[in-house]
């Protein structure tokens, strides 16, 4: 079983780390694919570009067995829609691998806006990281598609390619990409919020310049 852990990285952090490796371990999955976005379709460009991104990512993964940096939606211009992503993986792994797309619980709840977001579970199941105590009602789109696919074993992601929905508690860390950039802009220190690595080539890149 595979999962497929998107977003910006920029920079990448221990928030996505720690959050992927409890991921992996609770669900024994076989990798986790960091699939760093080229243009996000929902937010702001990110601030580095994908080269240097990439470059901190592989950093960030490189002792970390089954953590793998995959480059696709880099590599394929235009908005990098996640469907399209899980389209391509599938095409490739083929039909019986189980593919976990890995989600935070508020892009979660914000599913309804994202492009064909009904058509993910025709490919994926749904692992939406949840922080202890915290609860959202769902969007009324999001709950009469999804509502009836929630899976309460891990077990049945396993044994099925795609389809289903599993809620799984994990460490909150409250640490940010944003925040991360506003510290070094600032001239303060960022360190212990990300691996020492990716700090150093953050800074010596010039990605987010001091205004000092």
């Amino acid at each position: 079983m595979i999962g497929i852990y998107g977003g910006t990285f920029d920079p990448v952090h221990f928030g996505h780390l720690r959050t992927a490796l409890e991921v992996r371990e609770a669900l024994h999955l076989d990798e986790v694919r960091f699939i760093p976005c080229r243009q996000p379709p929902h937010r702001a460009q990110p601030v580095a570009s994908p080269e240097l991104r990439v470059e901190m990512l592989r950093q960030a993964v490189a002792d970390e067995a089954g953590f793998v940096v995959d480059t696709r939606e880099i590599d394929r211009p235009g908005p990098s829609y996640m469907i399209d992503t899980l389209a391509s993986l599938r095409a490739e792994l083929g039909a019986a691998t189980a593919l976990c797309l890995i989600l935070g619980h508020d892009a979660f709840l914000g599913l309804p806006g994202w492009q064909r977001w009904r058509e993910l579970t025709n490919f994926a199941h749904l692992l939406v990281m949840t922080r202890p105590g915290v609860q959202a009602e769902w969007p009324a789109a999001l709950a009469a598609h999804l509502h009836d696919c929630i899976a309460a074993d891990g077990d049945r992601l396993r044994d099925t390619p795609c389809g289903s929905v599993r809620f799984q508690p994990v460490t909150a860390l409250d640490i940010s990409a944003t925040r991360i950039r506003e510290l070094l802009r600032a001239g303060r220190s960022a360190r212990y919020l990300l691996p020492d690595a990716v700090l150093e080539t953050a800074l010596a890149s010039g990605l987010y310049p001091s205004r000092s």
